[in-house]
Parts: structure tokens; sequence; C-alpha cells
């Protein structure tokens, strides 16, 4: 591996004041997850499979859920390859009865879930005469981002009861402690959902031992962010990410942000009307992101090639 450049190095160190935190002590990490059971959904690519490479390598038996089969297995003979211990599972978190399925049966082959780590999600900036002619991409958004991941939950918590032990972690996005954006409604409104379901939730659970973290997280550096500027904003690495997550098993705190997190929480109540003015003016000089664009017309190709 090559040497990080200064500018790496400088971006790193900025991300480390800027939060959240990490946890770069791998035999702290071992202590907490070695022997354990951690559930990781979105796992194929991205953050999400470096928190099961790393949780792996930590001593955990890694449960990798996403849509991709074929890639969760080269994952997983990665891992095994490594003398980690890994299962891959497939599913798709749109789909509330395969969501239930598949939470039997991991149940079924591990007997409990030691750590729920929220990871999989959908993101989506398009704007609303668009998502019009593309609405079952709406349907999509809450099935990944709100009821798939409340059913998933739901099915796992009774086994966490019974055994008065679980810690559940949820990787929301700092976009929803920022004013409400033009063009990314559906999306900061299911993390958002999300996000307030399981931290209410969170008050019930904690007295059975149950813990949640909810990290919200600033821009990563993945495949998902598909807007040029963004990922050329300085942002935290796949890996970086994971040992986010990994202080969440360690040190179970309730709350981990960027630290412009919670100002801007505040900030956006007390100048709500202003703010949203503001960015209604900047959102007309704004256009569509490619991606968009290129679903949009995907799915006018389709239309005419089926009426044809």
């Amino acid at each position: 591996m090559s040497a990080p450049s200064i500018w790496g190095r400088a971006e790193e160190l900025l991300m480390e004041v800027v939060g959240p935190r990490r946890l770069k002590s791998l035999p702290e990490l071992s202590a907490e997850v070695r022997g354990k059971v951690a559930l990781v959904t979105g796992a194929s690519f991205g953050q999400g499979e470096a928190t099961a490479r790393l949780l792996a390598s930590a001593g955990a038996v890694v449960v990798l859920a996403a849509r991709t089969k074929e890639r969760l297995d080269e994952v997983v003979a990665e891992i095994e390859a490594q003398g980690g211990r890994a299962h891959a599972y497939q599913v798709d978190m749109g789909d509330l009865p395969g969501v239930e399925r598949f939470a039997a049966q991991v149940l079924a082959d591990h007997g409990h879930v030691d750590y729920l780590i929220h990871n999989a999600g959908k993101s989506l900036r398009r704007s609303i005469y668009l998502s019009c002619e593309r609405t079952k991409d709406m349907d999509a958004m809450v099935g990944v981002n709100f009821l798939g991941p409340m059913r998933l939950t739901m099915a796992l918590l009774p086994s966490m009861r019974e055994r008065r032990s679980g810690h559940i972690v949820n990787i929301c996005t700092a976009g929803v402690q920022f004013p409400v954006a033009p063009r990314w409604g559906f999306y900061q409104a299911c993390k958002a959902g999300f996000d307030i379901w399981l931290r209410s939730v969170a008050m019930e659970t904690r007295a059975d031992g149950i813990g949640l973290s909810s990290i919200y997280a600033g821009h990563l550096k993945t495949r998902m962010v598909a807007t040029g500027w963004v990922h050329r904003m300085p942002g935290h690495t796949p890996e970086q990410a994971a040992q986010i997550i990994a202080r969440s098993l360690v040190r179970k705190p309730r709350i981990q942000s960027p630290i412009i997190g919670r100002p801007a929480e505040v900030a956006s109540v007390i100048f709500r009307v202003p703010v949203e003015m503001w960015l209604g003016f900047v959102n007309r000089y704004t256009g569509e992101t490619k991606a968009s664009l290129s679903a949009l017309e995907a799915a006018k190709a389709r239309q005419s090639a089926e009426s044809a």
C-alpha cells in the first residue's frame, strides 16, 4: 500500500478534528466483540464491507447482508482466508417479507445477534418533478431506509430482550441535523423517520440491556456519492468509517456526529424561515444530477420498448 499523500494526511487530520471520533485500537475492539455475532447490513461494498472486515479481524462472527450474493461470497472468502469467521446472506431491505425470513434464518443459524449495525441505505437527490415520473424509486427509498430496518429490528429485539443483551448501531446521516434541503426530501425524511423511531424504541429497550448508538455520518468516500463536487470534499474513507462504528460498539455512546452537527441542528430550528428561503433561491440555479437524469432516460427507454 502506498504512503498517503500530503493532502491525504491533511484530510485525515481535518476529519479527526471534525469527527465523529474513531476507535483505532484493534485489541480494544477484540476484547469487546471476540466470539460475538455482529450483523452488518449493506455489507457488500463501502463502509459496510470495511466494517465486516474490521470486526472479523477482531474475532467477531460476522453476518454480512446485502442484495448482491456473489459479491458477499467474495468478501466472506477473503475474510475466511485471513482466519476470520463470516457468513453471507442475500436480502433486499426493501422486501419486507424477505427481511423477516432473513432474520428468522439468522436466528436459526446463529441463535442470537449481539450487534445489529444498520448500514444499508439508498441515497437519492432528485427534484420533485422528476420524482413524479419515477414513483417506484420513492417506494424503494422508504423500504430500504425505513420499513426494512424497522422490520429487522423488531424481528431481532425479542431474542435480545430474552438474553438481556444487545447493541444496535444506526448509521444515519448528518443531513438530518442540517436544514431541510430541496431535492433531498425523500432521503432526509426516511433517514429522519427511522432515526426518530429507533431513538424512541431505545428508551424502552435500555431497561432490558439493549443499547443504541446513533451515528450521524458526515461525508463518506463511497460509491454511493454520485455528485462530483461532493466527492471532492474532505471525508472519511470506508476504513475510517468502520473505526467510527467500532467506537460505537466499544464505548457505546448514544450519539456520534460531526462537530458542526449539533450547532447546525439548533440553527436550523432558530433560523428555519430565512434558511429555507435562501435554499429555495439556490435551488433555482442548480440542476439535476447525472444519475437522476440517466435513471429517468433509462425508464423512458424501457417504457418505449415495452409499448413497441
